[in-house]
């Protein structure tokens, strides 16, 4: 399931885990045991009741850029993240969640409308505030251009019509005071001029350590704007939307977060020689050692994960704060609360780096609902992030809309064992994937393809598309991607050549 290899061989060093009867008579031993049965029987009976409840909130954080495989409750053992852990441990982690955009702007809109491409008239947000619901929008949930509408303090492609209030988190981004460094250009540097801000394509490589607090960061803001409105709307219905830019470049946090992950003791994921052979050249990322300066410095690519994960951790430290208020204003046990995040990310993987490809450590992104009523567990049902807006309406009571094409995860909730669905489906100008639980298919627009066994290449090192042996599992899965682009409304993306091997 994990796409690259565990955390332990990514750190020379490791940091920490990551984390009978009585004797009685017979008759006694009768009478204990009906009450218990009445007891249980009457647990039985309140769980059942309580997990068809309507809940009365929602609480839905978004991180940025995070693949799952950073996480302790998905088998991290280095990043710290004690509160999205113990989220998980209170819900159920859905550990075969993709997205449906591989950028940020069509996957939250694929999320926030249940759409695989394009948006609709309804959205989540404004689902929610139609019947009734206080529904506000805190940080980054539609698109912002990261860094450059959270310096500007600007909405973006926010759509208004979601929102009963929507707020801004600015920061300074690139431009904090501290120790900056462009790690594809090698410099290294404590002057506030000249930073790369919004330029293509140095800005992807920017870390930013500092002394401070944090509290003048985007998601800090947005953290304590979140706790406000719990505060003041916390004895209404409301729908609390909280969109955290971290890990997203550039990766700026105080020191206190870079020092538990020092560079020198970071191991890059594992590669193989001659690995971009069998990738077609469609599903090569644009970003790779090959084309991209940070290539020559192989110390900055350590460096690369040091910032990503002081920044995950600095994100889920914000995170943290959320939970604690709705816990002390007593909203747990009211409120369903959904983590996720809208894409994952390339560092070094296959020698590729940021995202905007159809492989697994882009397509594979953390799902979390910890829902009032419902047990915690975990569960390897094939998902998608066009699942939430389905699922919060099923479990707040409120009809799904005719638009929405994902499917509600209610099922799965009541049952971890539960599927919904054979695959889970993901885009990428003109080309398209399909993810089942042992299978990986990969198609573009050219006829070229991709075949993985995830089985035993979760790495996705083998591509299998153009071996004869696999002939029938490659038209099988072809046959499900068009089965779902059909359903789904969008076209074939191989055109003519669909079924066609690409010798």
């Amino acid at each position: 399931m994990e796409a690259h290899m565990p955390a332990e061989a990514r750190y020379s060093t490791s940091t920490g885990s990551r984390i009978s009867f009585f004797k009685r008579s017979p008759c006694r031993r009768s009478i204990a045991c009906f009450c218990l049965l009445a007891v249980f029987g009457l647990v039985r009976s309140i769980q059942a009741e309580v997990t068809t409840s309507k809940i009365r909130n929602v609480l839905f954080i978004v991180s940025d850029d995070l693949k799952a495989s950073v996480l302790g409750c998905y088998g991290d053992t280095v990043c710290r993240t004690p509160n999205i852990d113990r989220l998980a441990a209170e819900g159920v982690v859905f550990e075969r969640t993709y997205c449906q955009g591989v950028v940020c702007g069509p996957s939250r809109t694929s999320f926030m409308h249940s759409r695989y491409r394009g948006g609709a008239e309804m959205n989540l947000g404004r689902h929610f505030r139609e019947n009734g619901w206080y529904s506000a929008r805190v940080g980054k949930i539609y698109h912002m251009r990261v860094p450059g509408d959270i310096i500007a303090g600007t909405d973006g492609l926010d759509v208004e019509s979601s929102w009963t209030e929507r707020f801004n988190s600015p920061g300074q981004e690139a431009h904090t005071p501290g120790h900056y460094a462009c790690l594809n250009q090698n410099i290294f540097t404590t002057d506030l001029e000249n930073r790369q801000s919004t330029r293509m394509p140095h800005r992807m490589f920017v870390t930013v350590r500092y002394e401070g607090d944090g509290s003048d960061q985007p998601d800090h803001k947005s953290a304590t704007k979140a706790i406000e409105l719990l505060q003041k709307h916390q004895s209404e219905k409301f729908f609390l939307a909280v969109g955290l830019v971290r890990p997203h470049y550039p990766m700026v946090a105080p020191q206190q977060y870079f020092d538990p992950y020092p560079w020198q003791n970071i191991l890059m994921p594992p590669t193989v020689e001659n690995d971009l052979l069998d990738i077609p050249k469609a599903g090569q990322a644009g970003t790779q050692n090959e084309k991209n300066p940070i290539g020559r410095y192989p110390d900055n690519q350590k460096r690369m994960w040091t910032g990503y994960y002081a920044s995950v951790a600095f994100m889920d430290e914000q995170v943290g704060r959320i939970l604690d208020e709705l816990e002390r204003l007593g909203l747990r046990n009211s409120t369903a609360i959904v983590f996720a995040s809208d894409h994952g990310y390339h560092l070094g993987e296959h020698g590729f780096w940021q995202k905007s490809n159809l492989h697994e450590e882009v397509t594979r992104v953390p799902l979390i609902m910890s829902v009032p009523g419902f047990k915690p567990g975990r569960s390897t049902s094939m998902t998608e992030l066009a699942d939430i807006f389905p699922t919060l309406s099923e479990l707040a009571g409120l009809k799904i809309p005719a638009t929405v094409q994902g499917q509600s995860l209610v099922p799965v909730l009541k049952n971890n064992d539960a599927t919904v669905r054979e695959g889970a489906l993901s885009l990428n100008n003109g080309a398209s994937s399909i993810r089942t639980s042992n299978w990986a298919f990969m198609r573009y627009g050219d006829g070229s393809a991709e075949l993985y066994d995830m089985a035993t290449d979760p790495n996705q090192f083998i591509n299998l598309a153009d071996n004869p042996d696999f002939d029938e599992v490659r038209t099988r899965m072809a046959e499900l991607l068009e089965a779902r682009l059909t359903a789904a409304g969008l076209p074939n993306t191989s055109g003519k050549r669909k079924l066609e091997k690409t010798r």
